[in-house]
């Protein structure tokens, strides 16, 4: 009855996870910020970091790019460019090679066909329709009493919450390999592994905080389905 009746319930969890996401966004910035000013023993820029990962898993064809704003780092498998952002491209912290590396993260897993990684892309294009269909479906379902228009568009709604629990291991796995490059390949004390570990793990939760999000929402638009039909 919980999940189905009481919309007061769904309501509160859903500020709860919105809460909890902007936290979460807040903690990757103060965290990032706060690991910004502790420079790296090796003397790596977060370019060269990502350049010598690459080189360390054969991978060639990648190349690293620089790209406006503040933590916009990305990988693109398409261009097959690591886009890193102002703020880290060229800084030699701790917290900047820990970025980088988790992007060269991407590009490996890319490269060696992590099966993660290969289920994500091939969802994109069904989630982004989805998400433009999803909530015109329901709401005109629910204004002309079409119980299986609400339905088309709750499993279309459901794909956003697919497409966050896949990519969990995606990124988990990205910051592991970077991390493990970190330790062993790049042999950094363990203070500034720990350092860099920190940064991840804060960017991480934002990550599981979407997903609870995007399920939140789904249970709260199956609840408001539901109450339309037994009125």
């Amino acid at each position: 009855m919980f999940l189905y009746g009481n919309d007061g319930g769904m309501w509160i969890l859903a500020i709860i996870a919105a809460i909890w996401a902007s936290i979460a966004s807040a903690r990757v910035n103060s965290t990032f910020k706060k690991y910004s000013t502790k420079l790296n023993s090796r003397g790596m820029t977060g370019r060269s970091c990502a350049e010598a990962l690459l080189r360390s898993a054969g991978i060639y064809d990648v190349s690293v790019e620089s790209v406006s704003g503040n933590l916009t780092d990305h990988y693109d498998p398409k261009a097959k460019v690591i886009r890193l952002s102002d703020s880290v491209y060229n800084s030699n912290s701790v917290a900047a090679i820990g970025v980088a590396a988790h992007e060269a993260g991407h590009a490996i897993q890319h490269d060696v066909g992590y099966f993660p990684i290969k289920i994500r892309q091939a969802i994109i294009p069904i989630c982004n329709i989805g998400s433009n269909l999803a909530m015109p479906l329901i709401l005109l379902g629910l204004f002309i009493s079409v119980t299986g228009l609400c339905e088309l568009g709750l499993l279309l709604f459901s794909l956003s919450a697919v497409f966050q629990l896949v990519t969990l291991p995606v990124e988990f796995n990205a910051s592991r390999r970077a991390l493990r490059y970190l330790e062993s390949g790049a042999g950094l004390p363990d203070d500034e592994v720990k350092a860099s570990r920190k940064v991840l793990s804060a960017a991480a939760m934002t990550y599981v905080a979407a997903l609870a999000v995007a399920l939140v929402n789904l249970l709260r638009l199956v609840a408001i389905v539901n109450n339309s039909r037994r009125r």
